[in-house]
């Protein structure tokens, strides 16, 4: 495509920049950026006696996966993904659940500017932190067990669900929800009739997926003692029980993708 063809196409006026038009100018930026990553790989510190050792280790973890054990520690996998379970729907619907008021709350167009700015701070600080830095501090203070992980994966829910409804919310349609509004409708009559329809859809898709991403979140918390099957991932590595952590992460893999598909389904049907 042309210059003249693209500058039609986005009805602007359009230039490439400097550094692409002078050819001395593009070969001091490629060689300045070739030259900064090979500074950068030079600075990482490699025990390559220890990488030597581990590419036997990583053979014996991939050959495991042709013969998964699912029955040595068969009571602890199954009690692992029983929390897992557990954790994730019940974090899943508190998060949920606070997240719908939060959502509203950080929606400008129709919450007072106090509760909008309160609750976006909320949301900052919820999506400002990361999972696995939430479930140390919590494992630090409830210490190790499922209450942790659920604190923490009920945190995550409520920055990751207000923020995207706030969003939809903001880029509704207004003529309906204004129409709603001038046939004298209260505020809570507003939101049900007016924007509750149009954001449904959305929040149904969105919680089905939050649901996904909790089950994976899970296995990763664990690893740090905030329970779920993780936990027992993590000492199956420590034991070198290879056989043991394919079969688990057999079983995480089949059911994350076993919520995909339902997620997929259901999120088709409600939009």
């Amino acid at each position: 495509m042309s210059d003249i063809q693209l500058e039609d196409k986005l009805g602007t006026s359009w230039r490439k920049p400097h550094f692409i038009t002078n050819p001395a100018l593009r070969w001091a930026v490629i060689a300045g950026f070739v030259a900064y990553m090979i500074a950068a790989v030079m600075t990482i510190e490699v025990d390559w006696g220890r990488v030597y050792e581990g590419l036997d280790r990583g053979w014996a973890f991939i050959l495991a996966f042709t013969s998964p054990d699912f029955v040595s520690r068969a009571s602890d996998i199954w009690a692992g993904l029983l929390e897992s379970i557990v954790m994730t729907v019940a974090a899943s619907v508190v998060g949920i659940l606070i997240s719908i008021p939060i959502g509203l709350g950080a929606a400008r167009n129709i919450a007072p500017l106090p509760v909008y700015v309160a609750c976006r701070g909320i949301v900052a600080i919820s999506r400002a932190l990361q999972e696995i830095i939430v479930a140390i501090l919590l494992v630090a203070i409830f210490g190790f067990g499922p209450l942790a992980g659920f604190l923490t994966l009920s945190f995550a829910t409520i920055g990751f669900l207000s923020k995207l409804l706030a969003e939809d919310i903001e880029s509704m349609d207004r003529v309906q929800a204004e129409a709603i509004r001038a046939s004298g409708a209260r505020w809570m009559q507003w939101i049900n009739y007016g924007v509750q329809p149009q954001v449904m859809p959305r929040l149904v898709g969105l919680s089905i997926y939050r649901i996904d991403i909790n089950f994976r979140e899970s296995a990763i918390l664990g690893l740090v003692g905030a329970g779920g099957i993780g936990a027992t991932l993590n000492t199956a590595f420590d034991r070198y029980e290879y056989d043991t952590a394919a079969a688990i992460l057999i079983m995480i893999i089949g059911i994350v993708m076993a919520l995909e598909y339902v997620s997929g389904i259901v999120r088709a049907r409600v939009q």
